[in-house]
């Protein structure tokens, strides 16, 4: 697992940088899930967007701890 990334000169921790690019994605996804007609059915969106966050930031860690890892070993 990689715990910390090396940013710009600074030791970030990785669970931070995840939960970044997972929250732009979310922000990015849910102008678009809005547009949808679907979003008018649900009564607390909300939960929708948390999940979706919660999805996108588990997938880029799971991503990042089975591809990255493996990358900088080799």
């Amino acid at each position: 697992m990689i715990e910390e990334l090396h940013l710009f000169g600074v030791y970030m921790p990785a669970a931070l940088v995840w939960a970044v690019v997972a929250g732009v994605l979310a922000y990015c996804l849910r102008n678009l899930l809005q547009r949808l007609p679907f979003s008018q059915l649900l009564w607390h969106p909300g939960v929708l967007e948390l999940a979706l966050f919660a999805t996108l930031w588990w997938a880029l860690t799971f991503l990042a701890d089975n591809f990255l890892s493996r990358a900088l070993v080799s």
